[in-house]
């Protein structure tokens, strides 16, 4: 597979990855560019293993490049969405309080969201949260009418015929194993041969850490993956659900809770919640890659997570492997949804950095340098935002960035 250099590649055919790819052929369109992934079509894993939900920027602390992109990121969707015909509904979402001892967490909620210059919001009480959806319950609520719904691998697939139409490629079926710099460029190290760019950006999403680490860079984080199930309401009470419906978060983890979302495709999901994952790609308890899951083991972050949340991933696990448990949870702001009502739905892994000293890390991390970029952590709101993460990490290959 010996050819004349790209001038960049980019390793992973997910949303960030796909689009990175046309950002760049839009800015400068005689460039050579290049899109690999090892899977045989693109959004094989978290860009399409997901519920749909465009974030409008509730939870990110102020001025982080989560806040900031992911404002950016759903308003450049929205009307990408519009332009190429792709589904996309403001359903608009409710985070519901159902104790008193809640409320402040709303409240600090609906701030940060107007710092991050959320749009819409509301702060409702029993009655007008009740106009918003009729069979919720709650003491108080934070309504974001522009949360979203749409079909991230439709986009996906329509990023991808946009970068062909534009002149660049997208190659399945290939592995990057590792990046090595040579002449002033990169040799991609492949199952394929070797392959050869003027720069590299690394968006291989769950195994970015691993070929970051393989290529020589030593930042102290690591991808511990969660995989997160989600479950179906029975469509006979699909109704009592419009749109999005949240409970407020527990501090300290960048986990959502039990939530219930009406998709695109009008069916309502429940979930996801968050357990360990035995693989990287560990969509099942049945999965297990001893080398992925020993390197987790390993990592010293990792038994340090352990140490402090472990209450929270023995109940996560509980929630796994129990329905009546969810259906409690749910059942705090829609009474009527019980354990008789959810059925098996799809799962998902988020690749969640995690520092040495046990620190999840809640914002988006790239590393590297002009030549070789690794996107080292870009958890959700990564889809939401992915648009706008592409104008970013554009910037940075053209030396606009800091």
């Amino acid at each position: 597979m010996r050819e004349r250099p790209w001038d960049v590649a980019v390793v992973g055919a997910g949303l960030v990855g796909l689009s990175l790819a046309n950002a760049l052929l839009e800015r400068h369109p005689d460039l050579s560019v290049a899109v690999l992934d090892k899977e045989d079509r693109v959004a094989r894993h978290q860009s399409a293993r997901n519920s749909g939900v465009v974030h409008a920027g509730l939870y990110y602390p102020e001025r982080s490049l989560k806040a900031r992109l992911c404002v950016a990121g759903r308003s450049r969707l929205k009307a990408y969405c519009a332009e190429r015909g792709l589904p996309y509904l403001e359903r608009g979402k409710l985070v519901v309080a159902t104790r008193e001892d809640e409320l402040a967490g709303l409240e600090a909620i609906a701030k940060r969201a107007a710092a991050n210059g959320v749009e819409g919001l509301a702060l409702l009480g029993p009655s007008e949260l009740r106009e918003v959806e009729p069979f919720v319950t709650g003491l108080r609520a934070l309504h974001s009418p522009l949360t979203a719904v749409t079909d991230f691998a439709a986009v996906a697939e329509s990023l991808a015929a946009d970068l062909r139409r534009r002149g660049g490629q997208v190659r399945l079926d290939v592995t990057v194993a590792e990046l090595a710099r040579r002449d002033g460029g990169v040799v991609l190290r492949t199952d394929r041969g070797e392959l050869h760019a003027g720069q590299v950006v690394n968006c291989a999403g769950l195994h970015s850490d691993t070929l970051a680490v393989r290529s020589g860079d030593d930042t102290p984080v690591r991808l511990v993956p969660f995989r997160g199930e989600y479950l179906r309401v029975d469509p006979a009470k699909a109704h009592l659900v419009r749109g999005l419906v949240y409970p407020v978060p527990a501090d300290g983890l960048p986990f959502l809770g039990v939530h219930l979302t009406r998709t695109v495709y009008d069916d309502v999901w429940v979930g996801p919640n968050a357990v360990p994952a035995f693989a990287r790609e560990g969509y099942s308890w049945g999965v297990v890659r001893p080398p992925e899951l020993w390197a987790t083991a390993t990592w010293p972050g990792t038994r340090e997570l352990a140490r402090a949340h472990w209450r929270v991933g023995v109940t996560e696990a509980h929630h796994s492997l129990r329905r009546a448990p969810v259906a409690r949870q749910v059942q705090r702001y829609v009474p009527q949804i019980g354990r008789g009502d959810l059925r098996k739905g799809p799962s998902g892994v988020r690749a969640q950095a995690l520092g040495a000293d046990g620190a999840l890390l809640d914002d988006f991390l790239i590393t590297g340098d002009d030549t070789i970029v690794h996107v080292r952590n870009a958890p959700s709101p990564a889809a939401t935002a992915s648009l706008a993460i592409a104008e970013h990490l554009a910037d940075h290959l053209d030396g606009s960035a800091g």
